[in-house]
């Protein structure tokens, strides 16, 4: 089994928090990491800006990853959201048990 990690940026922790839970619930994920206020600078439709953001890094299976990434597409306040995921290169046994055990299989 394979760890896998998504990040995605919020308006707000309420937001991040209802979709963790809706995400964990549903078991796509083990564990959702709440990180305090992040300020994006980006560039977007032409325009550069800047806003606080909450970051979050959601744990997960590599097998989980796609579908983690399309639910948390739907979920997410915004509508072209910042979803970004890749697979582990190592992970700590007990970690890796605890992801097989905690995320759905499919």
């Amino acid at each position: 089994m394979t760890a896998a990690l998504a990040y995605a940026p919020f308006p707000d922790r309420d937001s991040a928090r209802a979709i963790a839970g809706t995400l964990l619930a549903e078991r796509r994920i083990a564990c959702a990491n709440i990180l305090g206020a992040v300020e994006s600078v980006f560039e977007w439709q032409g325009a550069r800006a800047s806003e606080e953001e909450v970051g979050v890094l959601f744990k997960t299976t590599a097998a989980a990853l796609p579908a983690l990434i399309e639910r948390l597409a739907e979920l997410h306040p915004y509508d072209t959201p910042a979803i970004l995921g890749w697979h582990c290169d190592a992970g700590h046994p007990a970690t890796l048990d605890w992801l097989g055990a905690t995320v759905a299989s499919g």
